[in-house]
């Protein structure tokens, strides 16, 4: 069992910059993934960012170059620098961690309990 702890969310005037935190009680290194999800409210949460256990990246296409994520497996910590903030980036974000199932071992997804990120002037 690994515990998520997100940190850094705040109210950012368009244009601004966050950085958020996600801190694992555990080793995030055994994760095949860890990433940031976001849910707006009356939408679906829809993934942000991820990054592999290898370092590769992929982000949704709306936040592709003002997003970026980064891991430091040492500290087990996730980030996610966000810049050119913009009103429909307001959400709750949620960092996750997932273990690909293998055979009949099914995989696993743990979350935090998320952050609010507010853009507003």
């Amino acid at each position: 069992q690994v515990q998520l702890v997100e940190s850094g969310g705040g109210l950012v005037q368009p244009g601004g910059s966050l950085r958020l935190s996600c801190a694992a009680s555990g080793s995030i290194f055994s994760f095949n993934a860890m990433g940031w999800y976001r849910q707006a409210p009356g939408k679906q949460r829809e993934l942000v960012a991820v990054i592999t256990s290898g370092g590769s990246t992929n982000y949704a296409n709306s936040v592709k170059g003002r997003f970026t994520i980064s891991r430091d497996n040492a500290k087990n910590m996730v980030y996610l620098q966000m810049n050119s903030l913009k009103p429909e980036d307001t959400a709750i974000y949620y960092c996750n961690a997932n273990k690909v199932g293998v055979g009949v071992i099914p995989g696993y997804d743990f979350w935090g309990q998320g952050t609010q990120v507010t853009v507003s002037s």
